[in-house]
């Protein structure tokens, strides 16, 4: 006889949350396939949740701001005019019709996403997983989310550090616990051929994933590149960028804006010093993550799964709307030493020239790199968030462990 169905929503507000929630659903529904899961995702499309085919309970819609109109309270303006107030009164209601059917429903995200889940009236899961306490030492928790983490039907709240779970049980919140980074559960290396010289630093490029913000950071880490060459011979370091597929597809005509040529996913420019060549992926995130020296970072949760790794971060600020000086200098709190943040606006000749040498300078000092090993491992603990989570999810709807699929 077969065990009855469980239904689980997931709430969701913002492209890396959206990201987080579709690693646990993954691993629920590996351990637990007779599990019916649904997706309301608050900002963008919800691709991640598409990817697997988990259906969408309401309207969504990209808004101009990216999703970071946080960052810049004038882009919120932008997101006003493209109908964001009536957008998110229909996710609203959507959520409230689905709701009285799930057996259980799952936030992640900040306020917006936990103000969802209460909302409701149901029991929840709260995983605030854009939320740290290493970014001022203390988390604030305003009189909103606070409500929504210490109301009795939030079951429990996850953060993405053990820091922030220890700053909350300070604060009050004995339900929080240690989570973790979903992510990371997926960050194995696949062996990918990367044409590697293992004699010498490899310098990762991580432009983001969002067109076409993703395309400028690119060109702009490409400018940066000529101003390393500057101060290490090409023959010192080698490059090699994760681009996401549409970036790859505009790659011909990034190369012509910027004097390189482009040959199958291979870049090159021509210098007095020699040929720079950066290779380019639109497959290989986790093989070119690992085998890094160093991130040129332009990204949120990507650099994150980099300093977990130990990979230190150079960053320069971009025009926006995510990677900006605000979000530059907020990730290099919530990071630590493991961030070096290179200038205070979108970059300027001079600022890629100081980026430079702090490359250069960076890539030599041997004691650092160590270093940011270990502070990676302390930042954000131990791998395994989407077990942990899927787990508490399980075993409040029920589950027994002798009705788990067990992946060794």
């Amino acid at each position: 006889m077969s065990s009855p169905s469980k239904r689980i929503l997931f709430i969701s507000n913002g492209h890396g949350e959206d990201n987080h929630s579709s690693y646990v659903i993954e691993t629920l529904l590996q351990m637990y396939p007779n599990l019916e899961v649904a997706a309301m995702p608050i900002v963008g499309e919800g691709n991640a949740y598409r990817r697997l085919n988990v259906p969408i309970i309401g309207p969504t819609q990209n808004m101009p701001s990216g999703g970071f109109s946080y960052i810049n309270r004038l882009r919120l303006l932008t997101d006003l005019k493209a109908g964001l107030v009536g957008l998110t009164w229909q996710q609203l209601q959507a959520v409230w019709q689905y709701a009285p059917t799930c057996d259980l429903i799952m936030a992640t995200g900040d306020t917006v996403s936990q103000g969802f889940a209460y909302s409701t009236g149901y029991p929840y899961v709260s995983f605030i997983s854009c939320l740290s306490a290493l970014y001022e030492g203390r988390l604030n928790i305003g009189p909103f989310i606070g409500t929504f983490l210490r109301s009795k039907r939030c079951l429990t709240v996850f953060t993405r550090d053990p820091y922030t779970a220890k700053d909350l049980g300070k604060q009050g919140i004995t339900k929080a616990q240690f989570g973790g980074i979903p992510s990371l559960d997926k960050l194995q290396p696949t062996g990918k051929d990367l044409d590697l010289n293992s004699d010498l630093p490899m310098v990762a490029l991580l432009p983001g994933s969002r067109l076409p913000e993703a395309v400028r950071n690119f060109k702009l880490q490409l400018n940066l590149i000529l101003e390393i060459v500057k101060v290490m011979s090409p023959e010192q370091v080698q490059f090699r960028a994760a681009l996401v597929p549409k970036v790859m597809q505009e790659l011909g005509e990034i190369a012509n804006s910027q004097g390189w040529q482009a040959e199958d996913g291979k870049l090159t420019y021509q210098t007095d010093k020699g040929t720079i060549q950066v290779l380019c992926y639109g497959d290989a995130f986790n093989d070119i993550l690992h085998n890094c020296t160093l991130m040129l970072g332009m990204a949120g949760l990507a650099v994150d799964q980099g300093i977990a790794l130990g990979k230190p971060v150079i960053q320069v600020p971009g025009e926006g709307p995510q990677f900006t000086y605000e979000f530059a200098e907020a990730q290099t709190r919530l990071i630590g030493s493991c961030a070096q943040t290179i200038g205070k606006g979108p970059a300027t000749p001079e600022t890629l020239r100081e980026a430079a040498q702090c490359v250069a300078k960076t890539l030599a000092d041997k004691d650092y790199l160590a270093d940011c090993v270990e502070q990676g491992k302390n930042r954000f603990g131990p791998p395994g968030a989407s077990v942990r989570i899927a787990r508490f999810l399980l075993t409040y709807l029920g589950v027994t462990e002798d009705q788990l699929i067990i992946n060794n």
